[in-house]
């Protein structure tokens, strides 16, 4: 379900509401005015809206903030996978930057001005592009033009290979076993990767098309990206994901993250 819609809708709603409300008591209190005599006395005065009325007038501006704010500002996100382990957890609450890669307009996502674009490192929200529906999480590794290769689980872009240290281990608890990190340097961005030794890499060699972007989980191995489906539309961008703002790990495994609220995105 496209909550932007869903919004746009209930803003649309209440305010025709509160506004048609607006509109028949002036016009019937005009009307009332034009027929009532000069010695008649007091004006005709507005009656309690219905109560459904009511609620539209006291929504309608909270609603309004929210999908301004929601279309043009930050919104939030949940992380439904561990495709961006280590930097981002499963139940990691974010926020994005809906600003920093230009304003386009809600529900239909055209747009309408060019503030800048994605850069390589970014963490990038975008809509699917088999299922607009979705949204996904991935980091930039490609702009438009960029040939970039992955061979033997390295990373290269236009032919130099991505500069990455070892890092310790990282445990993969869903398979029981020892995953390898790294830190991957792209451009002045460090961020942490991490590297199945159990999983064999899928090789390719793409060069990344006009208005694309290539992206890639930082859990190399466990990540359904660009290698899979190729690249995101610049229709496609939702935002600059930098902030954790909240994390749960579930019932019964500890509940809130503490550790990783208020952490900036690398």
């Amino acid at each position: 379900m496209d909550f932007s819609l869903v919004l746009f809708v209930f803003v649309v709603v209440t305010g025709v509401i509160s506004l048609g409300y607006r509109f028949i008591e002036r016009r019937r209190m005009a009307a009332e005015a034009a027929a009532a005599s000069p010695a008649a006395g007091d004006a005709p005065a507005m009656r309690r809206p219905p109560t459904l009325v009511e609620y539209a007038r006291a929504l309608f501006p909270v609603v309004l903030a929210v999908f301004l704010l929601r279309s043009f500002v930050v919104e939030p996100f949940r992380i439904p996978s561990g495709s961006m382990l280590p930097s981002l957890h499963i139940g990691d609450f974010i926020l994005v930057n809906k600003f920093s890669y230009g304003i386009r307009l809600p529900v239909i996502h055209s747009k309408v001005a060019s503030v800048g674009g994605p850069a390589r490192g970014d963490v990038m929200v975008f809509r699917y592009p088999k299922d607009p529906a979705l949204n996904f999480v991935k980091r930039v590794v490609g702009l438009p033009g960029d040939v970039i290769e992955y061979q033997d689980k390295e990373l290269f872009i236009n032919g130099a290979m991505v500069a990455r240290a070892a890092a310790g281990e990282f445990p993969f608890n869903a398979y029981g076993r020892k995953g390898e990190s790294y830190l991957e340097r792209i451009d002045d961005a460090t961020h942490a990767i991490v590297i199945d030794p159990a999983v064999r890499g899928r090789d390719m060699r793409v060069t990344v098309p006009a208005e694309s972007y290539f992206v890639m989980g930082d859990n190399r191995d466990h990540s359904n990206d660009s290698r899979y489906w190729r690249f995101v539309p610049e229709d496609h961008v939702v935002g600059r994901a930098f902030f954790i703002w909240f994390s749960w790990k579930g019932w019964g495994q500890g509940g809130v993250h503490w550790s990783r609220i208020g952490s900036r995105i690398q």
